[in-house]
């Protein structure tokens, strides 16, 4: 094998080992979370699995593999490294680690409570503000088709309810005169001209275009000059610009009325909330001057445009006013409910911890003991939160006291982080990374990426066995002056996981720096 293909075994080698090495060594120390058995305890399991760990009075479940692969083993064993199968303790089972035992007086002391974790129909409000607004489709107005004189109102104010066929006001009008006369001259010529075949059929034809204007102007053909005009809908009077004694031109809005026993809301809707909303959903609406009561309406329509200064999308909900309580107009408070009719995992909103980094509901395990567990939160509904990932129907979650639970959880890994850091490092102040001493020699050194190819003998607090593989460098002057194969002592930190960065090296031979801890293997 050539050189490059020798240094790049070397670097998949020592990768391997430093990724076991940082793995097996976070998980050395004891985890807070287990819970030390009690004499006589019978033990389970198979072969070695499930005996008491010698002197130390700690369950051990079975053991794992150093590397970090899937396969485990009742009895203890190496790998084909040589590398020792780690045992794995109670309590520090996959699934175990920060398992929080707490006595059953403390529970009843934090108030500590409980719920299931079960399938619920979220009920998802999607809130917005809307206004009352006629009923576009129930409204008419009055505006004739003639110029002329109002003569007498029947319906005198804006507000008054009106039924269909009800009159609203008379008008004289001299077109209306005209046309009458118009067409009394042509019957009175078609009726004369009988013994004339040509001049009764002008006189006809002048008769049926005189009866069409009148009713393209909207009129009987009886009526004169006087007209009486009715109202065309059941409805109140939102607007009446008639006045008595004024005069009118054609097409001149009179009254307006609007039909009030169904109305409209028209909500303005975020962007961001468009794609819950459906037509037919239902909705509650609140409106200020009904404190304490809610009107119930559907979602009926979408408008197809949005607002780019506010961007919103107005949504129209109809509700029946049979009362005529609501007034176009009025201010109103809408959730349209959009939690759909598909059930879906949830736990109470009470139970999950959210840091901002995560969210964690607390499973409780039974015989006082909780642990956390990350999951994935999907939408909300009420006071409920749908779970996508992390906690299955049925298991429990505690929704008081959750805080000070995962407090001490959190503690109980800090603490043990410490004991990891003290039982593996070298010393040093209190925050310093874990430092480690080995010997052996120095192979290569790639300037590109300021790394050091280093081969070193076992270093029992990594559990790492004598290898070849790639370090940090803190400076590259380290290695200055040193040829491959060079004899060395050198000092490395675990600043991450699996990142190994030397800070001392020294040729075999000099005198080790001051305050250097040696590590001695027999």
């Amino acid at each position: 094998m050539n050189r490059t293909g020798w240094l790049a075994a070397l670097v998949l080698l020592g990768a391997l080992a430093a990724g076991a090495g940082y793995w097996a060594g976070s998980r050395q120390a004891p985890h807070g979370g287990a819970v030390a058995e009690g004499p006589g305890q019978t033990a389970h399991g198979s072969g070695a699995a499930g005996t008491q760990a010698a002197g130390q009075g700690r369950q051990i479940l079975y053991y794992r593999n150093p590397m970090g692969l899937p396969d485990t083993s009742p009895v203890p064993k190496k790998d084909s490294m040589g590398m020792d199968y780690i045992p794995v303790y109670a309590g520090e089972e996959p699934g175990g680690e920060g398992v929080v035992k707490v006595s059953p007086a403390r529970v009843q002391t934090l108030g500590v409570k409980t719920a299931a974790v079960e399938m619920r129909l979220l009920a998802q409000p999607v809130r917005a503000s809307g206004r009352v607004e006629v009923d576009e489709r129930a409204q008419a107005v009055v505006a004739p088709r003639f110029d002329g004189w109002i003569e007498r109102l029947h319906v005198r104010a804006t507000g008054d309810v009106v039924r269909r066929g009800q009159p609203l006001f008379s008008a004289y009008s001299p077109e209306l005169q005209s046309a009458g006369e118009e067409l009394r001259i042509a019957e009175r010529l078609r009726r004369e001209s009988a013994a004339d075949p040509q001049a009764a059929e002008a006189a006809a034809r002048l008769a049926e275009a005189t009866r069409a204007r009148l009713r393209n102007l909207q009129v009987a053909e009886q009526t004169g000059a006087r007209q009486t005009l009715h109202a065309p809908i059941n409805g109140v009077v939102l607007e009446k610009a008639a006045v008595e004694g004024a005069r009118f031109a054609a097409g001149e809005a009179l009254f307006r009325i609007a039909d009030l026993s169904r109305v409209w809301v028209i909500a303005d809707v975020f962007e961001r909330d468009l794609a819950q909303l459906r037509v037919g959903q239902p909705a509650q609406l609140v409106f200020d001057a009904f404190p304490g009561r809610s009107f119930e309406a559907r979602v009926a329509y979408l408008y197809p445009t949005l607002d780019t200064a506010t961007r919103s999308t107005q949504v129209r909900l109809e509700l029946d006013n049979p009362d005529g309580a609501l007034r176009p107009g009025m201010f109103a408070r809408v959730e349209v409910m959009t939690g759909g009719d598909a059930p879906r995992i949830a736990v109470p909103a009470s139970a999950v911890i959210d840091d901002g980094d995560r969210q964690v509901v607390l499973v409780a395990l039974g015989e006082g003991r909780f642990a956390p567990r990350p999951v994935r939160l999907g939408v909300r509904g009420g006071d409920f939160a749908e779970v996508l990932d992390g906690v299955r129907e049925g298991e429990r979650v505690v929704v008081s006291a959750s805080f000070l639970i995962d407090s001490e959880s959190q503690l109980r890994a800090a603490l043990s982080n410490l004991a990891d850091a003290e039982e593996g490092g070298e010393g040093g102040e209190a925050g310093a990374p874990p430092a480690y001493d080995a010997e052996g020699s120095f192979e290569d050194f790639d300037a590109e990426t300021g790394s050091a190819m280093l081969s070193h003998g076992e270093i029992p607090a990594l559990k790492w066995p004598s290898m070849t593989m790639e370090f940090g460098l803190e400076s590259p002057d380290l290695v200055h002056g040193l040829v491959p194969g060079t004899p060395i002592r050198f000092r490395f930190e675990e600043r991450g996981p699996g990142e190994y960065v030397v800070t001392r090296i020294e040729p075999l031979g000099a005198s080790p720096a001051p305050g250097a801890v040696e590590h001695r293997h027999d």
